[in-house]
């Protein structure tokens, strides 16, 4: 049972992993969005 509890955990760390990356990605995506917007709008003043 311990072998089963140990793997299962296992996996959700590698799981969580695979979340937050993409979770990173994310965010740093919405960051070049802004950024670009931001200098279009600067470059419209």
């Amino acid at each position: 049972m311990r072998i089963y509890l140990t793997a299962f955990v296992a996996l959700l760390g590698l799981a969580a992993c695979e979340t937050v990356g993409g979770f990173g990605q994310d965010v740093e995506n919405t960051g070049e969005f802004v950024q670009g917007s931001a200098q279009e709008v600067q470059n419209d003043l």
